[in-house]
């Protein structure tokens, strides 16, 4: 049996950027953190030759051609693991909708798993390349690249994402106090909406032209953002999030809805410096930042939503329990 734990994360600035509309043209930068929260992956030899899947639903299928789940199915085919297995997956959280990269967390989770189960150890990079192919390329999916790169690396990471596809990966080195202090500073509230960022990316893609500027700021922001945590001026990246969301907000209909207005400016009254939808937009988690002496206020102005407390996470996609009987064939 193989459990591998994978982080979601939150996404600081530079969203949007991570698609190939923008990259292929100019380079974007993204700055984002994993968070203690996790998908889990669990990967189980059986004694028949059939495939079982658990996860929302329960598959039972001969072949992985017939599995309907896409990504078990094509994580399966890329890693040659065919026959035999149980698989598992477990969330910490509603697995669509909720802007934290669950998607690409069971991803990235998957292709660890059913490696671990080979045998083979795979580096970060490999994780969340092929990741990327999974999603991006062979399934099509309107999404960007910055979602399988943090849950494969784990930390508090800033991201170029190269105009020849490349990725270069830099480890912020925020640690020990000024890392707990920075990330005490963030909230999590749950809007209580679940979307599906699909439509809404698909929208961003086709206006990539005429949000270019717009963008443009978003990717300066991820830089500003990276300064900002070098030099430790926390609450600055409270204002850089503040202003990347009224920009976020320009690049598709639907990113925003009264309702998050309304929630998000409740908690910037009660004292909160800044604030965005995580992830696409259109719903799940509002990521706030916060100095810790205005949160009591903050969770009051917004006690008709669910918290979700949170920590930073060092770790990406890792195995947790690895007992093989055997060699897999």
């Amino acid at each position: 049996m193989i459990v591998v734990q994978t982080p979601l994360r939150i996404s600081f600035a530079g969203g949007g950027t991570d698609l190939k509309e923008f990259w292929a043209r100019e380079e974007g930068w993204v700055v984002s953190s994993a968070i203690d929260k996790y998908i889990y992956v669990i990967v189980k030899e059986r004694f028949d030759d059939r495939i079982y899947i658990n996860y929302s639903e329960k598959e039972i299928v001969d072949s992985v051609d017939d599995i309907k789940h896409e990504l078990v199915r094509e994580a399966m085919r890329k890693t040659g693991v065919s026959y035999g297995v149980e698989i598992t997956t477990l969330a910490d959280i509603p697995s669509e909708g909720s802007g934290l990269g669950s998607s690409s967390s069971v991803t990235v989770g998957l292709l660890n798993a059913l490696y671990a189960f080979k045998g083979i150890q795979q580096p970060a990079e490999v994780l969340a390349q092929q990741a990327c192919e999974i999603e991006i390329d062979i399934l099509g999916k309107p999404i960007g690249k910055q979602d399988q790169y943090i849950a494969a690396y784990g930390g508090l990471r800033f991201f170029k994402f190269l105009k020849d596809g490349k990725v270069e990966v830099e480890k912020l080195p925020v640690y020990n106090e000024n890392y707990r202090r920075f990330g005490s500073n963030l909230m999590l509230f749950y809007t209580g909406r679940t979307r599906s960022a699909d439509n809404i990316l698909k929208k961003q893609k086709q206006n990539t032209d005429d949000n270019i500027e717009y963008l443009r700021k978003i990717k300066y922001q991820a830089a500003e953002i990276k300064e900002y945590l070098l030099t430790n001026q926390f609450d600055k990246v409270g204002n850089v999030l503040r202003e990347t969301w009224e920009y976020k907000k320009k690049l598709a209909d639907g990113i925003t809805l009264p309702e998050i207005e309304a929630m998000y400016q409740k908690a910037l009254d009660a004292g909160a410096l800044g604030g965005k939808i995580s992830g696409a937009g259109g719903g799940g988690f509002l990521l706030l930042y916060c100095s810790r002496d205005k949160q009591n206020r903050v969770k009051e102005a917004l006690k008709n939503y669910r918290e979700f407390p949170f920590l930073l996470e060092q770790d990406g996609s890792k195995v947790i329990f690895n007992y093989r009987r055997y060699v897999w064939k």
